[in-house]
Parts: C-alpha cells; structure tokens; sequence
C-alpha cells in the first residue's frame, strides 16, 4: 500500500529530526554535568539530577508528496523554555521546502508585509521590540517556518527574538 510507504517515510523523518535533538541533549547535558563539577559542585551538591527533556510533535500539513512538522523540544535542567523546529519536506523530490518555494520570488516580501501589518495592527500591544532595538526586520534564508493546514506558511520567530519573551514563540500566517 503507498499511504503505508508515505506514513513510514514521515515517522522515519521524524524519528531523525527527533534523534539528532535527543543527542544534542545529552551533550548539553554532559557538558552541564562537567560545568558543574568544574565550578566546585560537589556529588553531594548533585545528588539525583536526571536529565530532563521534552520531545514533542505535531504534524502540521501532508499530501501525498509533503510533510510539514514541528519539533517542540525543551532541556528542563537549563531552563522553561522550549524551542521549535519546523521541518518541510518534498517526499517526492527529496528536498527541504523553502518559503521562496511556497511563496515564489517575492517571498520575503510578501513575509515581510504580512508581519509588519499583523504588528501594526496589535501595536496597542507593545508586545513586540522595535527593529531598532533587535526587533523584527526582514525574513531570510534561516527564518523559521511550517505550512499550516490550508497550505499557507506560517514563520515562527524563538522566544524573545521578536517580542517579549512572555509571548512564547511568534508565529505569523502568511497568505498565499
């Protein structure tokens, strides 16, 4: 059956993305658990400390050629915080998806456009820096982003990078 080959395909990227994070986190952990030692901590001072990870996902958009997914993940020995991961993949053509791709050559126009319009309208807010203190700019090559379930892209800013940090992640619909 081919939607059992495409469910397989999926999970096999999933399970990837998620076991890269996984070993990311066990050396953040490592080098948490030498930080430690190294700055006087004692076993003692140690104790039962275990590391504390949090994996979860969401399949955002598929069809029988494309998965769009998030990764949340959060390491609770370093802080709260969780950040996400949005993966886009062609199945067919064995690529990642790009915004250019979705949105055609004006693409970080038209992003641009959409966030700026969604923060003027809830500028009432002050939620959200000014580009002039590191605020929102520009989208780019490395900005974030998931298809939603009426394939448009939605861009995903990290805690703090755009607004405060109370706000989480930023996520902004882009229509297409």
């Amino acid at each position: 059956a081919p939607d059992s080959d495409l469910a397989r395909r999926v999970n096999q990227e999933i399970q990837t993305r998620v076991d890269e994070l996984m070993d990311k986190a066990q050396e953040d952990w490592a080098e948490y658990q030498e930080a430690f030692f190294a700055t006087g901590g004692t076993r003692e001072e140690w104790g039962d400390r275990q590391m504390d990870v949090i994996v979860d996902y969401e399949i955002r958009y598929q069809t029988d050629t494309v998965v769009s997914f998030t990764v949340d993940f959060g390491e609770g020995w370093i802080s709260g915080e969780q950040e996400r991961y949005c993966y886009n993949l062609d199945l067919a053509e064995g690529r990642d998806i790009t915004l250019a791709n979705l949105l055609g050559e004006d693409w970080a126009a038209r992003c641009n456009a959409a966030v700026e319009r969604y923060m003027e309208e809830n500028a009432d807010f002050s939620y959200f820096f000014p580009p002039e203190t590191g605020g929102f700019t520009t989208v780019d090559e490395t900005t974030s982003f998931y298809i939603n379930e009426a394939g448009n892209p939605v861009v995903v800013f990290p805690q703090y990078t755009v607004a405060v940090g109370a706000m989480g992640n930023v996520e902004f619909e882009i229509s297409k």
